[in-house]
């Protein structure tokens, strides 16, 4: 298959959210063209986009807006993704600061907290024990999916929305968050 067939095909699977094919297809496309500044840029988001869908369909369309007028193009794109790399970098660390100072106050890490339900076998006896009297911690996005989901499954529907709604507003991209909305 001739570069220009392979192209528009990663291209097709890029816009249909197909980001692994599309990574091949760019992939493909690199062998007999390493210095192919779409297949660069295709393989750049498709990456980005197996992690971030709508920033990289963004950034897709404005490349593709100011390829023809901007010889720089790709140049752009690539500082735009650096940048959002390190904002979201610098979100994270913050954030992890922050948990970790409440960590330190009065609380109970989520692990802990854990800990106890396996101990006690009662998600929701242990969680009603504490939820007056101690903070629950939590320092990542997985321990906040697993207890909102948790959270949900034993009775505390309300409280796991709130805690849902509260993150999606931090995260509002972020698809895994945004997929907790289905249990409710």
């Amino acid at each position: 298959m001739n570069s220009e067939r392979l192209l528009k095909l990663a291209e097709s699977q890029f816009l249909k959210k197909e980001y692994k094919n599309a990574l091949q297809s760019y992939g493909e496309i690199l062998k007999d063209n390493p210095k192919m500044d779409e297949a660069k840029m295709g393989v750049y988001l498709s990456d980005l986009g197996l992690d971030s869908d709508d920033e990289a369909q963004a950034l897709f369309d404005y490349y593709h807006t100011i390829k023809n007028s901007s010889e720089d193009a790709a140049e752009i794109i690539n500082e735009i993704i650096e940048s959002l790399d390190e904002t979201k970098y610098s979100i994270n660390q913050l954030i992890s600061r922050q948990m970790d100072m409440q960590a330190e106050a009065d609380g109970i890490t989520y692990g802990d907290f854990m800990g106890l339900v396996k101990e006690k076998g009662d998600f929701k006896k242990v969680f009603e024990n504490i939820m007056f009297s101690t903070k629950v911690v939590i320092t990542s996005k997985e321990d906040l999916i697993d207890l909102i989901t948790k959270l949900s499954q034993n009775g505390f529907k309300d409280m796991a929305l709130s805690y849902l709604d509260d993150m999606s507003n931090i995260f509002p991209q972020d698809q895994e968050i945004l997929e907790l909305y289905k249990l409710f």
